[in-house]
């Protein structure tokens, strides 16, 4: 009779751990979701029905107003994730917020872009903004705006202005071309703004305020950059990507400085994409706007307003490069025991799928050791690489799938515990600096593949949208 109480007290023990921990159906049902594989948006959104008929039950996963929590959300399924062997993550972030993004664009109409769409030319620019609008899905909502000393909403529908062969002929008498007002139109577009909201400005990012004469480039290039910090770091959680296209330019180019003169050839001109930082995730990773990010004409991008971020990555046990000997160890974070240099060479190389994607950086940076810092005490040096469908083999796809690129590092294994920190620093790429120029008095030299101001221009931007020192920051711990 005396085990009676003691029964019933681990019954009710039993019944709190269950009532304050556990989702019962819904972690059942995250379960069946990774083992099938079945990461599809349906998939997702049938979890959030289950969480959302349910409210009383998982009151945690849901916010205030009793809309699912996508972050909370988030977290639950990795957490039941990280659970199963081997691990699962299922990337979600496509999936939460708004569903629809709608569209804003905001097209130059200035003096120095009208050579843009000559008849004459290429259509680059042109094609440009018609390829953005088309990747938007059917039944989107998209405006368009003529910009130049103010904005001014585009007086026709989008289907004309896609069909439209000469759209500065058609747009001739909007606004003041003779300059363009940048703090105005980046200050507007900002304001504008609303949840699930892509603002994407078409512009050549030649800074042209009104009434320059007398006034040095140095002042003015002090004032662009200023104005750029200014009006972005007044508005938070925003994320900005700036493209870089080439487009044919035929017609008269108006330098700061100097006697206007006819060039005809190459020039390049910017998108520069606004949106808050779940839509700017969104739009990198669902695959209705594919298209709008990664486009085959655009020569670089940037993506601004990044703090330090997880990466994903997963040790390949079987490698071409590995030398020496090493065991995953699982658990916490990536620790390799049993480490044993290689048997003529001493060194221990090792490497790492991972996925470097949602960055949104170019190969050209991802792949340059330059950019990343790699610290330890034998001094481990990086290779980046970019994984290819050729490397997928049998034994390693389970490892190679959904990653971008693989991380080797080498290094003399002398210490019995070292601990390798790998860090991409967060710094403007090299191509901003090597398309900006102090000059634009003739055709010479680089002027056909720079721009006038455009370190200055980013600059500021950077400045108010730094975020952390490194894009990553990735830790191994090795054990001999």
């Amino acid at each position: 009779m005396r085990r009676l109480p003691l029964l019933v007290m681990m019954c009710v023990l039993l019944a709190g751990l269950a009532a304050c921990g556990g989702h019962g159906k819904l972690d059942k049902a995250v379960r069946s979701v990774l083992v099938s594989g079945d990461t599809t948006r349906a998939a997702y959104d049938s979890l959030c029905s289950l969480v959302t008929e349910n409210p009383g039950k998982y009151s945690d996963l849901l916010t205030p107003e009793g809309k699912v929590d996508h972050k909370k959300m988030a977290d639950f399924i990795d957490k039941i994730g990280s659970q199963l062997r081997p691990p699962m993550h299922w990337d979600t972030r496509p999936y939460g917020g708004v569903d629809d993004l709608s569209l804003t664009v905001y097209f130059e109409r200035s003096g120095s872009m009208v050579p843009y769409d000559q008849r004459g030319g290429g259509g680059q620019l042109k094609k440009a903004v018609n390829d953005l609008i088309n990747h938007f899905p059917a039944g989107s909502k998209v405006d368009i705006n003529i910009v130049n000393d103010g904005i001014y909403p585009y007086q026709h529908t989008v289907d004309e202005f896609l069909k439209d062969r000469d759209i500065y002929q058609s747009t001739a008498g909007i606004g003041d071309a003779s300059y363009t007002d940048f703090q105005l139109i980046f200050n507007k577009i900002l304001e504008a703004q609303r949840p699930g909201n892509v603002s994407v400005l078409v512009s050549d990012l030649i800074y042209s305020p009104k009434d320059t004469r007398g006034v040095s480039l140095d002042k003015i290039f002090n004032e662009e950059n200023s104005l750029a910090t200014r009006a972005f770091a007044k508005y938070k959680g925003k994320s900005v990507v700036v493209q870089q296209l080439m487009g044919d330019f035929s017609g008269k180019y108006y330098p700061y400085n100097g006697v206007p003169f006819e060039y005809s050839g190459k020039r390049p001109f910017y998108l520069v994409i606004i949106a808050d930082n779940d839509a700017m995730d969104q739009l990198a990773q669902d695959k209705r706007y594919s298209g709008v990010l990664d486009a085959p004409a655009v020569s670089n991008s940037y993506r601004f307003n990044q703090s330090t971020s997880e990466v994903e990555c997963r040790v390949l046990p079987e490698w071409k490069d590995n030398a020496g000997r090493f065991r995953v160890k699982h658990g916490d974070g990536i620790v390799l025991a049993k480490c044993d240099g290689d048997r003529q060479t001493g060194k221990l190389c090792f490497s790492l799928a991972a996925n470097l994607g949602s960055l949104m950086k170019d190969d050209a940076m991802l792949t340059d050791v330059s950019n990343y810092e790699v610290k330890s005490i034998d001094g481990y040096t990086l290779t980046v690489q970019p994984i290819d469908q050729s490397m997928v083999t049998a034994n390693n796809k389970e490892y190679l799938e959904g990653m971008t690129h693989v991380l080797t590092l080498v290094g003399d294994l002398k210490s019995p515990r070292d601990e390798v920190h790998i860090a991409l620093r967060n710094e403007l790429p090299a191509w901003v600096r090597q398309s900006s120029s102090t000059s634009d008095t003739s055709a010479g030299g680089s002027f056909s593949t720079t721009t006038l101001g455009l370190e200055q221009l980013l600059g500021g931007m950077f400045d108010a949208m730094k975020g952390g020192s490194n894009y990553f920051d990735i830790i191994i711990n090795l054990q001999r």
